[in-house]
């Protein structure tokens, strides 16, 4: 059996190993039994899930397992994987499921795990778990002893719990009553409570792709298809877009005048934001290796620090903890606000956008202007296997002959998906042409040996 766990739990193709009906049940008994070993108190699980048509089939084979060992299962239904992290630390279960796999596509899903405090597991935490599910048969045989199995259970209002913490999040702030706003719910697990937050508020909103049917969600749309938001937000004359992606923990933003912003310049914006209210105590941001060069530069100019994690939200959020930062995340589009949730959150994410912009008095596109983005390309080439990239001569001699060419006019960064079958090469350089080429340059050779 091959690692389970990636950079953001389990994935893969759904019905397929590990995202059989077979591995989800063992996973279940895996979780119970490994929470049952740190003591926790509540035997209760809380399960969410987005919008999949495969989503109902793993959270019973997954349920179920749990049940087996003795354990309650709590089921929210369709619910944003942030609302999940929040349920959890809040109600006071043992550990969060969320059954998603993201951005990906509807055949895909997911298994994502949080601890009862609402924080994702460490990579010890998921090796253990991985070994508990590859010795299914022990627990097999466990969980044949126990006479009191697990009860599921429905959780009552749990959309309008989470709606309210979200709200809570941005009391003390400016009103965002009166601006006008076109989102993009990416057919997912945000399409209900998204638009009845922000009409909640007092914002004058234009729901698209909310309308899921277990096969389209992501389908050209959210985080990841951003352009029919765009051009309807210039239709519309609305103050910005905002784009979330399955699980609605990525926020992508467009601004009034359809240029699309990507989770570098929406952090830069709350960054100084932040800044000005005097709401980051220890002036520093984390986020990947994978941010855009202009992202450091801006900070800088702003006088605050930046740490780089490896990539994955998790890792970001434990380089925030280590060096006491309130703001961190990705580029593409996860965002941490440490002051108010324990995990990646779009809708809150951009609650804090559309509060800089009513303090600023400015429009999105002005605000951007905190950052210079430097061109950037990004590359996913799928491939077969996914040997160490060093160990590849033809990719080496070409990565460093790109390097060579760029010298201090950008950086190259190769490495693979921890979700997909796929090695992401990206290239930041001078000009959008030059960058383009070298990064098509390194791709036809990662293609060519593991295509």
């Amino acid at each position: 059996m091959g690692k389970l766990f990636g950079t953001d739990g389990i994935r893969g193709v759904a019905n397929q190993y590990p995202l059989d009906c077979e591995t989800a049940l063992k996973a279940g008994r895996a979780i119970a039994a490994y929470f049952d070993a740190g003591k926790q108190v509540s035997d209760r699980f809380i399960i969410g899930q987005d919008t999949r048509i495969s989503g109902n089939m793993l959270v019973s084979a997954l349920a179920a397992g749990i049940c087996s060992m003795g354990k309650d299962v709590y089921l929210t239904g369709v619910l944003p994987t942030p609302g999940v992290a929040h349920l959890t630390a809040s109600q006071g279960y043992d550990a969060g499921i969320v059954i998603s796999a993201s951005h990906n596509p509807f055949d895909d899903n997911g298994i994502k795990l949080f601890k009862s405090d609402g924080f994702k597991l460490s990579d010890d935490a998921e090796r253990s778990i991985e070994q508990l599910i590859n010795d299914g048969g022990a627990l097999y045989q466990k969980s044949q002893t126990i006479k009191r199995v697990g009860a599921i259970h429905l959780v009552d209002n749990a959309e309008e719990r989470y709606r309210r913490f979200l709200q809570n999040c941005i009391s003390a702030g400016p009103s965002l009553a009166g601006m006008k706003l076109i989102i993009d719910c990416s057919n997912g697990a945000a399409s209900l409570i998204a638009p009845l937050l922000f009409k909640d508020l007092g914002i004058t909103v234009k729901p698209i792709f909310c309308e899921p049917d277990g096969i389209n969600i992501n389908d050209n749309c959210g985080s990841q298809h951003p352009g029919a938001l765009a051009r309807m937000v210039v239709a519309e004359g609305a103050n910005l877009g905002l784009a979330l992606d399955g699980d609605a923990d990525r926020l992508i933003a467009v601004d009034e005048k359809g240029a699309v912003l990507s989770g570098d310049q929406v952090m830069a914006i709350c960054a100084k934001d932040m800044k000005i209210k005097k709401q980051i105590a220890k002036p520093v941001v984390v986020t990947t290796v994978m941010s855009n060069m202009g992202f450091g530069a801006a900070l800088k100019k702003l006088g605050i620090g930046h740490i780089k994690a490896q990539v994955g939200d998790r890792y970001v959020m434990q380089e925030m903890l280590k060096a006491g930062a309130v703001l961190g995340g990705e580029d593409s589009g996860h965002m941490i606000f440490l002051n108010h949730h324990t995990t990646g959150d779009g809708m809150l994410a951009a609650l804090k956008l559309m509060q800089a912009i009513q303090s600023s008095g400015k429009p999105l596109s002005e605000l951007a202007t905190v950052m210079t983005v430097f061109p950037q390309c990004l590359i996913n080439v799928n491939v077969k296997a996914k040997p160490e990239i060093d160990t590849i001569d033809a990719v080496v001699r070409v990565i460093h002959a790109v390097k060579d060419e760029l010298g201090d006019n950008g950086r190259v960064l190769v490495r693979y998906s921890g979700t997909q079958p796929q090695c992401r090469v990206m290239v930041e350089g001078p000009t959008e042409g030059k960058t383009r080429s070298l990064c098509q340059q390194i791709a036809s050779e990662v293609a060519k040996a593991l295509g």
